[in-house]
């Protein structure tokens, strides 16, 4: 039995876009949106809280909201990828696991960056594409070896993120849809 578990490979089983954890990052990413629409829409109205806050306080709880997302997004990675090495006995941690951790970090950094690079330039039409685009990149460096059917996933991000070009106020749209796609393939991939 020790064999075998030095033969699996624990990248397989410790951390899935599979089942649960993309079914969670969906609704992580559809709260976001949500919330970035409803503050938007707040903000523009008159006598609400939000209007009476300046532009930098709700660029803060912009960044805050997409903090969050990514936070728990990682965190249901994180322990189901615990849970399932733990179901396995395996190590959660180790060379390959480490190194895809550092590349998903390297990921969301990058895109939070070119997002903030973004809004400093006033391209704030550009930002959901932009995310578009390099969460289908970050979805495609982290693919599993016999995943395929991840590039569907891949391929809405994409075309999603062509879309918002086309037309910038498809953003929340763009974002709700890549919310159910992630929950589909979450129920569709188990």
């Amino acid at each position: 039995m020790a064999n075998k578990t030095h033969l699996h490979d624990n990248f397989e089983v410790s951390f899935q876009l599979k089942g649960l954890n993309s079914i969670l990052i969906g609704v992580y990413i559809f709260l976001a949106a949500y919330a970035y629409k409803y503050v938007l829409d707040s903000y523009l109205i008159d006598n609400h809280a939000l209007g009476m806050l300046s532009p930098q306080l709700i660029e803060m709880l912009f960044v805050a909201i997409a903090f969050l997302a990514f936070l728990f997004s990682s965190l249901a990675l994180f322990f189901s990828g615990k849970r399932k090495a733990k179901k396995f006995q395996y190590k959660l941690w180790n060379g390959k696991t480490k190194a895809a951790f550092l590349k998903y970090l390297l990921g969301i950094l990058i895109i939070f960056i070119c997002a903030l690079i973004l809004k400093n330039y006033g391209k704030i039409d550009l930002i959901t594409p932009a995310f578009l685009f390099l969460y289908s990149l970050l979805l495609l460096l982290l693919k599993s070896k016999g995943d395929k059917s991840l590039y569907i996933l891949i391929a809405v991000c994409v075309l999603l993120g062509v879309l918002c070009i086309l037309i910038p106020t498809y953003w929340y749209s763009s974002l709700t849809i890549i919310a159910i796609a992630h929950a589909t393939y979450g129920v569709a991939v188990k």
